[in-house]
């Protein structure tokens, strides 16, 4: 699955549901919130931006943000909101892609650093955060804890998420530590519509050690941006990794 034909028109179309799901005010707001303060007055940049979920309404705090994706599709959207226009992006890899300036902050928002399916690939992430920041900066990182506890002996995948008209579900590879999480949407018909994504999954010691690798310190780790305490029963966090003052 190449991410150009994963991250389509099609798909940038249908990603974004306005006042639901990962939309959601409780979802949304709480992140905002919180990386408008770890801004601290400077300018941010998001790592796959995307549609501008999250950059649009941070840039509406007065935030200046900048973004790096490698889908045109997925940053066309963007450009049709409001504000959206305003928001510089460069299109390329996370890993890789340069933008210019320098930022007091950083971020990576619901689980897209394992969009990059190599462990040098995500090391190399952490390291292109740690080139735009400035001394002291923040390089923000969300995401999932792999849920391998669920997986009895011989089973492979793990239903996640069931509700009326929707059906989720991931297939573990665990020699690759590679996870392909299927979306299975569905009404009154016969007719179902599948999306799926590749991804590489990540402990959040390993993540600490892409970090160190790349001259960052754990500065914090809660289960949610509400700052909920981070727990071996958490099903995702949100880790936020500081440069030094000065290097």
């Amino acid at each position: 699955m190449d991410p150009e034909e994963i991250w389509n028109a099609d798909a940038a179309r249908r990603y974004d549901t306005p006042g639901t799901g990962m939309f959601a005010p409780e979802v949304l707001g709480p992140a905002v919130e919180r990386l408008a303060r770890l801004a601290g007055g400077g300018a941010a940049l998001e790592f796959a931006i995307g549609t501008g979920r999250v950059a649009v309404p941070l840039a509406g705090r007065g935030v200046p943000v900048t973004g790096i994706d490698s889908s045109r599709p997925m940053v066309e959207r963007l450009r049709v909101k409001a504000g959206g226009p305003a928001i510089p992006v460069v299109i390329g890899d996370m890993a890789t892609a340069t933008a210019p300036g320098r930022y007091t902050l950083v971020y990576l928002v619901y689980n897209t650093i394992s969009n990059l399916l190599t462990q040098a690939e995500q090391v190399e992430c952490f390291r292109n955060a740690a080139r735009h920041l400035a001394p002291g900066g923040r390089f923000v990182v969300e995401l999932w804890v792999p849920e391998l506890r669920r997986l009895p002996p011989g089973q492979e995948a793990t239903v996640w998420k069931s509700v009326p008209g929707y059906i989720g579900l991931d297939t573990y590879d665990v020699l690759r530590q590679h996870v392909v999480s299927h979306h299975f949407r569905f009404d009154e018909t016969e007719q179902a519509r599948l999306f799926r994504s590749p991804h590489r999954y990540v402990w959040p010691a390993e993540l600490d050690l892409m970090a160190q690798l790349a001259g960052f310190v754990l500065e914090s780790r809660h289960a949610d941006w509400d700052d909920g305490p981070f727990t071996a029963d958490s099903p995702s966090h949100v880790s936020v990794y500081r440069l030094p003052s000065a290097r």
